[in-house]
This record gives C-alpha cells, sequence and structure tokens, in this order.
C-alpha cells in the first residue's frame, strides 16, 4: 500500500471564506505578510547532511541582502507571533540562524531555525503552501488529540510549528532494541492507541516517518508517546486501511511489538479506552467541532471517487448507513463522531 501512496502527488485544496473566517475566529490568522512564494525567490543552496554524513534531502538557501532583511524581519515576527502572543520587544534578542528547503515530500515546505542570542536556544518552525484538507488536520489534531499545536495561516500561507521528538522509523532503527521489555509494553499500547486515533479521525498516511516518538521521563521510567507530524492526508484518501497506521509496511516493527507484548483482550481494552477519551473530547469542544463540520460538509478535499470509495468501505466495516449516505468528506467526518458518541448521553455534536 505504501508505494501505491508514492504514484501521485496529492492536489492542494484551496481555503474558502467560510474556513478563513473560522480560523480568524480561533485566532489562527497571522498578522505578518509572508508569503510562501516569497522564501522560493532564493539565489543559492548546499545539501544539508546528518550527523552521519547522510544526505538528508533539504538544502539550505541564501538570499540577496536585500530579500533576506525583509524575509528576516518578517520570520522574527512569526516567531513572535508562535511564542510571546507578537511581543515586538523580543525581536532584537532573535537571529534567523538557517532557512532549509525540503527537496521532497508532499508540501515541499521551508525549515526555518531562529534562535536567541541571550541564550542560544533555538526553535524551528516551517513554512508551507496553505492546503484545506491540512488545516482541517491540525484542527482536529488540536481538539482530539492528547496534544496541543501551534499553527498560523497567511492568505495561501501556512506557519507550523515543529513537534519535538524522535521519527518513527530512526526509532524503530536505532533505539527500540535497548527499550526494557516494560518499555516496550508500554510502546506497543501507545501505538494501539494512536493507531484508533488515526482510524477514527481519518488521518492518513502515517508511515513510520510521519509520526515522531516522544521518549518522557518520569521518575525512575520513561514513558512513550506517539504523534503525528504531518496532516497531509486529512480525509483524502478513499482506501480505509490508509487511515490504519497497522497497514503500512514501514510500521512492521510496531506490529510485532504488539503481538509480542499484548493479548487479544489488552488490545480491545486499549481501543476502546481510547475511544471514549475521544468521545469526550468531542463532547467538551462541541460547539467548535460542529462549526468545523459545517463549513467542512460543504468543502471539497477529494475527489468524488476517493469520497464514494471510502464512505463504503466505512458502510461495510461498520454497517452505519449514515457513511453510506455521506455526500462529503465532512459529512463522513461527522458520521464518524457520530459513531463514536452513541454510546454518550447529552452529546449532540451532529
Amino acid at each position: 500500500m505504501s508505494e501505491n501512496l508514492m504514484f501521485y502527488k496529492k492536489p492542494s485544496y484551496p481555503i474558502n471564506d467560510a474556513l478563513a473566517e473560522y480560523l480568524d475566529r480561533y485566532e489562527r490568522t497571522s498578522k505578518v505578510s509572508m508569503f510562501y512564494d516569497d522564501l522560493l525567490r532564493f539565489s543559492g543552496s548546499i545539501n544539508v547532511y546528518d550527523k552521519n554524513n547522510k544526505d538528508t534531502l533539504w538544502i539550505r538557501v541564501y538570499y540577496s541582502e536585500f530579500d533576506r532583511n525583509e524575509i528576516d524581519l518578517n520570520l522574527k515576527k512569526i516567531y513572535s507571533l508562535l511564542h510571546s502572543d507578537g511581543n515586538s520587544e523580543i525581536i532584537q534578542y532573535l537571529n534567523v540562524d538557517a532557512i532549509d528547503y525540503c527537496t521532497f515530500g508532499n508540501s515541499k515546505p521551508f525549515r526555518v531555525k531562529v534562535r536567541n542570542i541571550l541564550n542560544d536556544n533555538y526553535v524551528h518552525f516551517y513554512i508551507k503552501k496553505a492546503d484545506a484538507s491540512r488545516i482541517y488536520g491540525l484542527e482536529f489534531e488540536e481538539i482530539l488529540s492528547p496534544d496541543k499545536i501551534n499553527f498560523l495561516v497567511y492568505k495561501d500561507t501556512l506557519i507550523e510549528e515543529h513537534i519535538i521528538g524522535i521519527p518513527g522509523d530512526v526509532f524503530m532503527e536505532t533505539l527500540l532494541q535497548n527499550c526494557t521489555e516494560m518499555e516496550k509494553s508500554q510502546i506497543a499500547k501507545e501505538f494501539v492507541k494512536f493507531n484508533e486515533r488515526c482510524m477514527i479521525r481519518l488521518l492518513g498516511d502515517m508511515r513510520a516517518y510521519n509520526y515522531v516518538i516522544v521518549p518522557i521521563h518520569d521518575f525512575d521510567q520513561v514513558v512513550y508517546k506517539i504523534r503525528a507530524i504531518d496532516f497531509d492526508q486529512q480525509c483524502y484518501e478513499g482506501n480505509f486501511k490508509v487511515y490504519r497506521p497497522q497497514f503500512f509496511k514501514e510500521n512492521a516493527p510496531m506490529i510485532n511489538l504488539i503481538k509480542e507484548k499484548l493479548e487479544e483482550r489488552s488490545i480491545f481494552q486499549y481501543k476502546d479506552e481510547e475511544r471514549a477519551i475521544m468521545a469526550k473530547r468531542i463532547h467538551s469542544a462541541e460547539n467548535r467541532i460542529r462549526k468545523l463540520l459545517q463549513i467542512m460538509r460543504h468543502d471539497t478535499i477529494s475527489s468524488q471517487e476517493n469520497l464514494n470509495q471510502l464512505k463504503m468501505e466505512l458502510y461495510r466495516y461498520t454497517n452505519d448507513v449514515n457513511f453510506k449516505n455521506a455526500q462529503s468528506m465532512g459529512n463522513i467526518m461527522g458520521a464518524a463522531f457520530a459513531f463514536i458518541t452513541r454510546n454518550f448521553k447529552n452529546t449532540n455534536v451532529l
């Protein structure tokens, strides 16, 4: 299945007026005029290599002095919006150390490194072409996942914070075998829950390099969390398996770990726990989700062919006629949330 996703590039869908108004209502709109296309005006570049001298497929870009001054100032202002609510006083203490351009993948983002010269601490954020389906994915991540995510939109440009963690493929190749047996059991449990979250909120393409493992030190143990870092495939594909990380061959080490460490009844228990938690999150953010789904129902973020395939596969999986009757990806999302919350009283999100 992984290879099939690589045969084509997913189209980018524009932000309609209703979604733009929603983003402004929830303070997701940037006050800084920074366009993705501005960063494409670089005059030179060099390859970026990792600590093992392996080509990362990112290039470090350079600009003319005239362009650089304007770009640097706007990037510092964006940092201030993301991290200090637009406080302009900190700009004098910031330095843009690097701007890297991704030469592969769907969104071809720019990665910006900004350093505080007072303490040498730095953060990364990304500049991308805004895509409506990705923005829906980011919003659902904010509302339904255990983690918060910070992003801003300026017209057709998306500014997205860097999510800290160890890429899943790197973790499985270099660190997983060194985990204790207890840690492996905990990671297996987390992957079951992560798989369930992705399936319910229809976030696709969670191959190993599209999520990160986050180790958290807690007293005398390390607890591992799993976070998605790529939201391009929110409600786009027609194949239901794309929304279930368990079916990607890149995640085979995780699936083997689950088979080794978890009994079948434990797997069902963790799935039920995650569904219950998500139902509570849907209930607690009822008004916000209702507004987002209303916009999404009248938006186009996939092809008619994908829509028809997905709704019928979900209908066969659940026997819920609401999926079969869905006329848009927003309708499918609404049906999915209704399916999860059906056993919870006083939850009339849809």
